[in-house]
């Protein structure tokens, strides 16, 4: 009959109290880079083209009236490997001739 043999390691308190601390350590390492990165993107840039999303939320418009716009042919677009981009100075010039 064979018999297993187990090795059983028992954690401290204190080996719990240095996971921990390790833990937290390499949690604020990785928010530090993420915040590091945010930083360094240029916010304040204003791109030419951008993609749907950003423009309907900075819009505050429907994906369908986005699409409505597109077909329409009142704002120019690019499609890029199936995702369209849109010039957001047209989009500006559109929305601000709908409001006068």
């Amino acid at each position: 009959m064979e018999i297993l043999k187990m090795e059983i390691s028992l954690l401290t308190k204190e080996d719990l109290l240095e996971f921990k601390i390790e833990l937290l350590l390499d949690i604020e390492r990785i928010l530090d880079e993420k915040i590091q990165h945010l930083e360094y993107t240029p916010k304040s840039m204003d791109p030419e083209w951008v993609r749907s999303k950003s423009i309907r939320d900075f819009m505050n418009i429907s994906p369908g009236t986005l699409q409505n716009l597109r077909v329409t042919g009142k704002i120019k677009f690019k499609k890029v490997l199936g995702s369209y981009y849109y010039n957001i100075d047209d989009l500006k010039k559109l929305f601000e001739n709908e409001k006068g």
